[in-house]
């Protein structure tokens, strides 16, 4: 299968006066074919977020430098590098092409506009609907996402929602335009576990019906169970393993994959027993160029760990970035 979307080999730099450069992704790579959910996993500060600002190409302006290539297959003979058109081009495929729910609904809603309005806008703008027609398909999106009573909360401001609600209204923002392509980051950080379950069902559902495919950055594993076909583990900006969701929870490879799944809660656990933890911190790295920059925080750690770069080895469906892995003998 063709793949909607290739990135291949991003690189995102931070220039900083004076100061070495802050690599926030490292040569990341990975493909989303229609109607696939792949999972961005990984802790804060990993390179996650990063990536997908950089594929929409709504990084600052002037600071980061960024390379490789994001691929999309638009329909044309051959598929456009979004990261060679200009800001105009870009914003004629953002929402129409390309939709994104950001982290914190609150703050990516006009505070001072009405949610509905802010729905028509896109309506407007990217499928030439007239103002009552665009009216008429923003209560369809808020009743297709499940918010009560449409036609009311169509003219209702963020702050007169709840969390859940605001982040339907974002969802139903970025699938206006029917966009091939959704790139969800983190949509259920700030929300209890109830309306989670509710907002992962509804992602569910509309990649199902609609062939759309999604991108869902988390750094949470039991988000990525339930709704991920493919899983793509990042650290230090760059994947370190990739696998399908079910492989990579019978079987993880790389001692941070592991790690990650291990640090889980269980029901069956024994409440007296210590939750596993991995040490340190995301800062507690080495540079790639070198060493693996997990190798101060894994507990499998090895002297060509901090000498050597790991090269990414992949087949059978599954990568994997490691001189030591699980399962390996030492």
């Amino acid at each position: 299968m063709t793949p909607l979307l290739s990135v291949q080999d991003l690189t995102v730099r931070f220039v900083r006066k004076g100061e070495a450069d802050i690599v926030a992704v490292d040569g990341v790579s990975f493909d989303v074919g229609p109607g696939e959910i792949v999972g961005l996993v990984g802790e804060s500060g990993c390179g996650k977020s990063v990536t997908s600002l950089a594929i929409m190409g709504l990084l600052p302006g002037r600071t980061p430098r960024v390379g490789g290539s994001v691929l999309f297959d638009d329909g044309a003979a051959a598929p456009t590098d979004l990261l060679t058109l200009s800001d105009a081009a870009l914003r004629e495929r953002r929402g129409r092409d390309i939709g994104m729910v950001f982290q914190d609904p609150l703050s990516s809603l006009n505070p001072v506009v009405p949610v509905g309005v802010q729905i028509t806008e896109a309506l407007t703008r990217h499928r030439g609907m007239g103002k009552d027609e665009a009216r008429t398909e923003a209560v369809t999106l808020l009743e297709r996402v499940g918010i009560p009573d449409p036609a009311r909360r169509v003219t209702a401001y963020p702050h007169q929602m709840s969390g859940g609600m605001r982040q339907r209204a974002l969802i139903a923002i970025a699938l206006a335009c029917r966009p091939r392509l959704l790139i969800a980051d983190e949509p259920t950080t700030a929300l209890d576990v109830t309306i989670q379950a509710q907002i992962l069902e509804l992602l569910r559902e509309l990649v199902a019906e609609t062939g759309t495919a999604l991108i869902m950055i988390t750094h949470d594993l039991g988000v990525v169970a339930g709704l991920c076909d493919r899983v793509n583990v990042l650290y230090g900006g760059r994947v370190v393993e990739r696998a399908d969701r079910h492989a990579l929870f019978a079987s993880p490879r790389h001692p941070y994959t592991s790690g990650l799944i291990g640090s889980i809660p269980r029901l069956d656990s024994d409440p007296a027993d210590e939750l596993p933890a991995i040490t340190g911190s995301v800062s507690d790295n080495l540079p790639w160029d070198h060493a693996c920059a997990f190798a101060p925080r894994c507990p499998r750690a090895i002297e060509t760990c901090t000498t050597t770069t790991p090269v990414a080895e992949s087949g059978a469906d599954r990568l994997l970035r490691c001189h030591n892995p699980v399962g390996a003998a030492r």
